[in-house]
């Protein structure tokens, strides 16, 4: 993929979101003197120059004091860039692989051998769609059972010659339809959770929009974790946890800060590994320059996976699931509280 500088994505009327009211002041008014410009062939280049270094202050301090709600916002934007995004300008010749041989094929979940940088690769990533048709054939990113089966039956197919794994997370969750669950939904993740745990691979797991619950977790088992700076990765939606905390969906705003959803506070909790930065003002804004940078992320990490050798490649993502929830040991003495779990005991290297 081409390293030079893209210019920013063209952002809508309707794209801005509540707190970028400025912003959208400020673009309004340089595309009101580039028509000025034109029509009367008056230059206002220093008038447009000016703006455009008000509106980088102004998306510099909007972006550094987001909140959580904000994040999520950010993650949803409809202009941010999807799995088709990520597998056009990253992956070189990708072929996709289709159905689970059980029952069909989940358009949810897209898998595909191709070429990121010099390494061959198996992609797992989820599509949300773009525009209504593909969304109600992608189910709004929302898979079905087949879905996690023909991400796995595609993994093991990657792993039997030796190929890595490349996750693309952007789910708001699985999908929770009776066909669904009839189908084994439950099961299919939890397998899928079990049998990542060991494939004998590197896998990188990249959550690029929303990571919702189970869905989410269907394909994020690996050696490493990132997620982009404006990602969320929640065990539920903002939305969810205030319906069933506070009987009220607008709640929502109180339930993201709780939820300690955004790529800061899941590093400082040492959930993921990684935050991978995006351009200013978000992904939305400069997919090129977004698409990049996870590129290299896959590029550098892969780089280091693929010369840990298989068993000690094993043991280490084994270690690293099993201390996720870990806690310090409390003081000891009187009045302390017992908490065996937060001992420093070894861990077996074995499944």
């Amino acid at each position: 993929m081409a390293t030079t500088k893209q210019k920013p994505e063209k952002i809508g009327d309707g794209d801005y979101l509540d707190f970028e009211q400025k912003v959208a002041d400020i673009d309004r008014q340089i595309d009101e003197l580039r028509r000025l410009s034109s029509v009367k062939g008056i230059d206002y280049s220093d008038e447009i120059r000016r703006l455009q270094q008000e509106q980088v202050l102004e998306l510099r301090r909007v972006y550094s004091n987001l909140n959580a709600w904000q994040t999520v916002q950010i993650a949803r934007h409809p202009k941010r860039p999807l799995l088709p995004d990520y597998l056009n300008l990253m992956v070189k010749d990708f072929r996709e692989l289709h159905g689970d041989r059980c029952f069909g094929n989940d358009r949810a979940i897209v898998t595909g051998m191709g070429q990121i940088g010099r390494e061959k690769v198996l992609v797992v990533g989820q599509n949300k769609g773009r525009g209504l048709k593909e969304k109600m054939a992608c189910n709004f990113g929302c898979a079905n059972p087949e879905g996690y089966r023909k991400a796995l039956a595609k993994m093991k197919f990657a792993a039997k010659f030796g190929i890595p794994v490349v996750t693309l997370i952007d789910t708001p969750g699985a999908y929770p339809g009776i066909g669904a669950e009839e189908r084994g939904q439950a099961q299919a993740i939890a397998i899928n959770l079990f049998e990542m745990s060991r494939l004998p691979v590197p896998i990188i797991c990249i959550c690029i929009g929303e990571g919702g619950s189970g869905g989410a977790l269907g394909i994020g088992v690996g050696d490493r974790l990132a997620m982009l700076e404006f990602a969320y990765y929640s065990v539920i939606s903002p939305e969810g946890c205030a319906a069933i905390l506070w009987r009220d969906g607008s709640e929502a705003p109180k339930a993201a800060e709780a939820l300690k959803l955004t790529g800061k506070d899941l590093l400082k909790l040492k959930l993921i590994d990684e935050v991978v930065p995006e351009p200013l003002g978000g992904a939305h804004r400069n997919i090129h320059d977004t698409v990049y940078n996870v590129e290299q992320y896959i590029i550098r990490t892969l780089s280091v996976l693929k010369n840990i050798k298989t068993d000690i490649l094993l043991e280490n993502r084994y270690r690293k699931l099993m201390t996720i929830g870990r806690v310090a040991a409390l003081p000891t003495g009187i009045g302390a509280i017992e908490t065996p779990w937060a001992k420093d005991k070894s861990i077996p290297a074995k499944v």
